[in-house]
């Protein structure tokens, strides 16, 4: 049974980011306090998954640029790309939009015993989010470029969604201003955690994902596998569909041969009324 708030999400902003509006700054980041829902139950009995080897991560493809290209990005600006910025921005949209609309949240929220609150929810969002923004940055300018939109769209989701729960605009802001110091706080230390073994990985995930409030290990071993093999997905997929289409279909969180990476279907290329 999925709790109020999940309903509430899901009614919310239907995912309906004003992209007109991606233009302007970013707000910032950190975990909105929404009145506590309805807790959902925590299963134990699942299978002890096993952990990834850690392995090297792919190095972002850096471009030779002119110097008149230096110059305008040291001023602030985008240089000139191989992609339209507007395709590159959609497609930052919609890799957003799958952080949030193809992950199975109810499943995470009761496998993590997460409660059921517009928190718990950002947490799993931002968990995801960080994943698509380092395979973006193996992307080179593009997708860098592309990194500011999926963040700006993560903000601009959950100003809205923060609206539609009733908070009020002051609180709001001072919520989400503290989020600023979070996110990047989390960001920081999920790429400590992934760029190490998997007790840094779980460390990481403990302080940021579970908020220090986890007692039970088979759950960080869960979260642990399920950040390695999303990472080994993301990276299996080709950079130009991930920067033209911005589709991420996610591995789900139990399977039966976890260490399997499948080879991604590509997607179609649809600019229809682009």
């Amino acid at each position: 049974m999925s709790g109020p708030l999940l309903r509430v999400l899901r009614q919310s902003v239907g995912f309906g980011i004003n992209i007109l509006r991606l233009g302007s700054p970013a707000l910032g980041s950190g975990l909105l306090h929404a009145s506590p829902g309805q807790s959902l139950p925590f299963r134990a009995g699942h299978s002890t998954p096993r952990f990834y080897n850690v392995r090297e991560t792919a190095q972002p493809v850096e471009e030779e640029v002119g110097p008149f290209t230096k110059l305008v990005e040291a001023l602030g600006f985008t240089g000139p790309l191989k992609y339209s910025k507007w395709k590159i921005k959609i497609a930052g949209l919609r890799m957003y939009t799958c952080c949030v609309e193809k992950i199975d949240y109810e499943e995470l929220f009761e496998r993590c015993n997460l409660s059921d609150t517009l928190n718990s929810w950002f947490l799993v969002a931002q968990l995801h989010v960080w994943m698509s923004l380092v395979r973006m940055k193996q992307e080179g300018r593009e997708g860098k470029y592309m990194c500011k939109y999926i963040v700006h769209s993560m903000w601009e989701d959950l100003e809205q969604r923060g609206k539609v729960m009733g908070i009020e605009s002051v609180v709001l802001k001072e919520q989400i201003q503290v989020m600023t110091q979070n996110f990047y706080a989390a960001i920081f230390g999920y790429d400590e955690g992934i760029l190490s073994d998997d007790r840094v990985l779980a460390a990481s995930l403990w302080r940021h994902f579970f908020n220090k409030q986890c007692e039970d290990p088979r759950q960080l071993e869960l979260m642990v596998e399920y950040v390695r093999k999303q990472m080994q997905y993301l990276d299996s997929m080709n950079g130009e569909d991930l920067l033209l289409t911005g589709e991420v279909e996610w591995r789900p969180l139990l399977e039966d041969n976890p260490q399997s990476i499948l080879k991604p279907v590509p997607p179609a290329y649809n600019d229809e009324g682009l």
